[in-house]
């Protein structure tokens, strides 16, 4: 059997944190053993990307204790941080970096200091790099000198899902994210406050304890526009709850300043939701198109309230629209890939590393 090393943030299996970087880890750590890998996990401590100096040696120590010549597969927030750790081990270890951020690409207030010497000169050291967008290989291979052929894409998966059953006039929305800035959730409400005279109702599903104050903000805004009785905050749900959220919604809406990818738009889709999102980093390409090229959702700039209450508007008024939009979100779930998919490139690629 082959072997590959995983090392992850020791917050992977934390259920108050199910980030999508951390969900797809865990999914990853099962689909590999599924396609006959012995996966042995390592849980590096410490508050990555920002690891103090005893998360450092606690690395460098795990590292260490890896055989010569071994399979190494490394979360990027952790690798991208520590070239000091990693670039000497390149030559007696087969590193493959899981790029699900670069580092260059973090919103406001994550970023981290000399992002970009650091991420480079690991990337540059390592065998292979695998990302989870074409959108973030296309960002990396523009940042910095990798060769093309040591880039590989491995897209989320998603699991099949019954189809929701929708309401008659599309009034059921969803946001499902943290509830932070950079997710613009002030954006959205900006935007349903402009539709207020329309009949909809909206559930925001997401973790609210990252920014409280942003939080807070937003539902005094919620109380001045009086429409506090139609926003919910219905904080973190996972599992079947976050399930019943999606079977009662009529379209997801996701107004985010950036992704890399979009793991809740593939959610949605495979619900047969449209979805009204931001035409920024890999979210057009979760949404994607169906066969014959059309969209199952409307995109708009991120950052513009005016477009994206338009989009709603648009949505809430035109029955001929949302029946067009249902039917390509319909088509486009049967596309959607599962995650052996993405386990079987992975494995591909560690097994060329190996080689």
């Amino acid at each position: 059997m082959k072997t590959v090393h995983f090392v992850v943030p020791a917050e992977l299996d934390d259920p108050a944190k199910p980030t999508g970087g951390n969900i797809y880890d865990r999914r990853i750590f099962e689909g590999l053993s599924d396609v006959g890998w012995q996966v042995i996990k390592h849980a590096a401590p410490g508050s990555w990307p920002w690891p103090d100096a005893a998360a450092e040696h606690a690395l460098a120590r795990l590292i260490s204790w890896i055989a010569d010549g071994a399979v190494v597969l490394i979360d990027d927030l952790i690798a991208s941080t520590v070239p000091d750790i990693l670039v000497p081990e390149a030559g007696r270890l087969r590193l493959v970096v899981l790029v699900h951020m670069s580092l260059g690409e973090a919103p406001p207030g994550h970023q981290v200091a000399d992002a970009e010497t650091r991420e480079g000169a690991v990337l540059s050291a390592v065998s292979s790099v695998v990302t989870t967008s074409s959108w973030t290989r296309d960002r990396l291979l523009l940042r910095y000198p990798l060769p093309p052929s040591k880039v590989y894409v491995a897209a989320p998966g998603v699991d099949p899902a019954g189809l929701a059953a929708g309401t008659a006039g599309g009034g059921e929305l969803l946001c499902v994210a943290a509830v932070t800035a950079h997710k613009g959730h002030d954006v959205l409400l900006t935007a349903l406050t402009a539709t207020a005279d329309l009949l909809w109702r909206c559930v925001c599903v997401g973790t609210l304890d990252r920014e409280p104050a942003f939080v807070e903000g937003l539902r005094q805004r919620a109380v001045q526009a009086d429409v506090a009785d139609r926003v919910c905050f219905a904080g973190l749900r996972t599992g079947h709850d976050l399930a019943a959220a999606y079977s009662t919604a009529d379209v997801l809406v996701l107004p985010s300043h950036a992704e890399t990818y979009g793991m809740v738009v593939t959610e949605a889709l495979a619900c047969g939701l449209p979805v009204i999102t931001t035409a920024v980093g890999g979210l057009p390409e979760a949404l994607g198109r169906t066969r014959d090229g059309r969209q199952p959702g409307l995109l708009v700039p991120p950052g513009d309230s005016g477009a994206l209450a338009t989009a709603l508007r648009r949505w809430l008024t035109d029955s001929d629209l949302r029946r067009g939009l249902r039917a390509a979100a319909w088509e486009r779930r049967s596309t959607l890939s599962g995650w052996d998919v993405t386990a079987r490139r992975i494995g591909d690629v560690l097994t060329q590393a190996a080689a």
